[in-house]
Parts: C-alpha cells; sequence; structure tokens
C-alpha cells in the first residue's frame, strides 16, 4: 500500500532564493528580521513568532517551528532530503505532496516581484524533489497577476515533477470562478495537473481567513459551470478540514429542500440533497481525525476523501499522526478497511494524478 500524505510543506529559507543572487531581480530576494517580541506585538503580529521576512519592504512572519514536536530544520527545509525520506520511512508514508509555506501569506501588486518569486521558488522545490524518484511531489505556484505567464509556468512545473497547483481562495482578490484564472484552469485540464485551493491569507493583514476561502470557493465551483467548461480539472480543498461539509449542503441544497418541503410530508435527509456533488465535480477534501467521519462519508465522499499531516508545521491543523488516526477508525469501526485505503491511498493518487 502506497500511503500519501496529501498536504505537508516546505519551510522555505535563504536557499530558496539563491537564484535571484547577482540578477536583476535580487532586489526581490526576501531576507530575515527579528523583532524584539514586544516590538513584534506592537506591530500587530499577534500570535505569531518576531522572525519576520521582509520583502517588498514590508514584513510577513517567518516561523520558528518547536524542535521538539518538529525536529530536524534541515529536513524541515529541504537541506536534508534523504533524511525527510527516512523520516517519511519511519512515519510508513510512502509520497508527500509539498505545498509551500512562504506564499501562505504573500501578496503583491508587482507582477514582476510576484514572477520572480514564484518561478525561483519552483525552481529550487523542483532541484530538490527530483533525486527522490517520486517520494516528494509538488504543487507549482503561479504568477497569477499574468496569466500569459502562469500557463507558461504550468507548463515547465509538470515537466519537472510538479502534480498540482497551490491556490487560495481569494489570489489577486478575485473569487476562483473569476474568468482571470481560466487560460490557467485551460491549461491545468489539458495536462491533468490539479487546481489545490489551500487555505491561505492572500489579502494583507487578514488572518480570520482559514476557513472562509475554502468554504466559498466550493460553494462557487460547484454552483458554476467551471467543473463543466473544465472537463478534466480536479478541485480540491486543502486543510480546512471536512466539518464545513454539512453547512455547505445545507445552503446549497435550500432551493430543492424549499422544493421538496411542497410535495412530500417528509423532508429529506440533509445527506440527501446532493448525493453525487463530489463526483460530479471531481472536488476532493482532505479531512482532520477530529472531524465526524461517519457523517461526512454519508455525502456521497467516499472517493473524495484525503488526508495529510501538514508535516513542518505546527498550527491547529498540524497532526503527524493522522495517518495512523485513520488505521483507528478501522479499529474502531467507523471505517471499513476499504474505506482506508481510499483515504490514505487511492483517493489522493486519483486527485494528483500519481
Amino acid at each position: 500500500m502506497s500511503v500519501i500524505d496529501a498536504d505537508t510543506h516546505v519551510d522555505e529559507s535563504e536557499s530558496t532564493w539563491a537564484k535571484l543572487e547577482g540578477t536583476p531581480f535580487e532586489k526581490y530576494i526576501p531576507l530575515t528580521v527579528s523583532l524584539p517580541p514586544e516590538v513584534s506585538k506592537r506591530a500587530g503580529f499577534r500570535g505569531l513568532t518576531s522572525r519576520k521576512w521582509v520583502v517588498e519592504d514590508r514584513m510577513q512572519n517567518r516561523a520558528v517551528r518547536d524542535e521538539v514536536n518538529h525536529p530536524l530544520r534541515v529536513r524541515r527545509e529541504l537541506e536534508d532530503v534523504p533524511g525527510r525520506v527516512a523520516q517519511m520511512d519511519e512515519m510508513g508514508v510512502d509520497v508527500q505532496i509539498i505545498f509551500p509555506t512562504f506564499f501562505i501569506r504573500y501578496a503583491t501588486n508587482n507582477a514582476e516581484a510576484e514572477w520572480a518569486l514564484t518561478t525561483t521558488y519552483n525552481r529550487w522545490l523542483a532541484e530538490k524533489c527530483a533525486p527522490t524518484n517520486g517520494r516528494l511531489r509538488w504543487a507549482a505556484v503561479l504568477p497569477f497577476m499574468r496569466p500569459d505567464a502562469a500557463v507558461e509556468e504550468l507548463r515547465w512545473a509538470k515537466e519537472h515533477g510538479a502534480c498540482g497547483i497551490f491556490k487560495r481562495g481569494f489570489d489577486l482578490d478575485r473569487p476562483v470562478t473569476d474568468p482571470h484564472f481560466f487560460p490557467v484552469y485551460e491549461e491545468a485540464s489539458a495536462l491533468d495537473l490539479p487546481l489545490c485551493i489551500h487555505t491561505g491569507h492572500p489579502l494583507p493583514g487578514q488572518e480570520w481567513d482559514r476557513g472562509f476561502p475554502i468554504m466559498s470557493s466550493f460553494s462557487e465551483l460547484v454552483s458554476s459551470n467551471i467543473p463543466e467548461q473544465f472537463p478534466n480539472l480536479r478541485f480540491g480543498f486543502i486543510e480546512a478540514g471536512a466539518s464545513w461539509i454539512p453547512y455547505m449542503i445545507s445552503q446549497l441544497g435550500a432551493r430543492k429542500r424549499q422544493v421538496e418541503r411542497g410535495q412530500n410530508s417528509r423532508l429529506p435527509h440533509l445527506f440527501e440533497l446532493a448525493p453525487e456533488l463530489f463526483r460530479e465535480n471531481r472536488a476532493f477534501v482532505t479531512i482532520d481525525l477530529i472531524d465526524d467521519i461517519e457523517s461526512i462519508l454519508k455525502f456521497g465522499t467516499e472517493d473524495s476523501l484525503m488526508i495529510g499531516t501538514d508535516y513542518s508545521h505546527t498550527d491547529i491543523s498540524a497532526n503527524p499522526s493522522a495517518l495512523d488516526g485513520v488505521n483507528d477508525w478501522v479499529k474502531e469501526e467507523r471505517i471499513s478497511k476499504e474505506q482506508a485505503h481510499k483515504i490514505l491511498v487511492s483517493n489522493p493518487q486519483a486527485f494528483y494524478g500519481l
């Protein structure tokens, strides 16, 4: 069984941006500063570390990881790739899908800076993952401000090992259904690369939007004709758990519920409102162990659920034992062995095209 960790991360470091040194884009290289804690708090970085990236004259958080629960910085920053793969073996993981950390918050109005940083990140990560024989795969970060450049970069990324596209719910302050992104969707559909809508903070100073962009993007996509317009494109909703599914189904099924109320004496169960929604829209979701898995499976999601450890991060999504937890669900008879295999293996294989 090839277990796939569907959501992990890399901690970018100075080496991530090294290829920009000595080029006209050197001015965009993020620099690291450390602020006294009282200064960091006064500056509005509540609950975050005093270590910051400075990029384009703005500061954003650069996390300092817990060396007890997330040891070995060189593995998190891919300075020791064999060591990270060895740790995967210890965790019982065959493949990790890597998402960025820096770009969870980075936002810019400068198309040149966006292009320089995203393309440099992709080349650095591709080089790090290449020697692992597919054990480390990655989601490309694209320069969305210029759709033509994003399409070109997407082609390069596919040729060099990318298995998805990292996207936040409100990139460029636009919804995921905005036609601005359609050239990327068209190319992604042609290249068989999924769109990974990951939690993030694309608007400066917006730390409140952890789950809302995921929920909003899901609603917009399944209510639009985009899945039909791009028939090979798969949609992932990453790192927001799955507890939002019943609420979103309730809202999406409100009209059907209203119609059936007038026709039948029995109201439909919530999970009866849209039983084929996930399959029809090729929608995949990463779950959390805290989710009510028995309830979530009632919504026609058996072929759509995945799970990730959030490797390298220490926030509320992080759970190094997440994959073991799925097997615990089997022992507790909450799910079947077949369902566990889908969550750990076949669903992420199908989503990421592995």
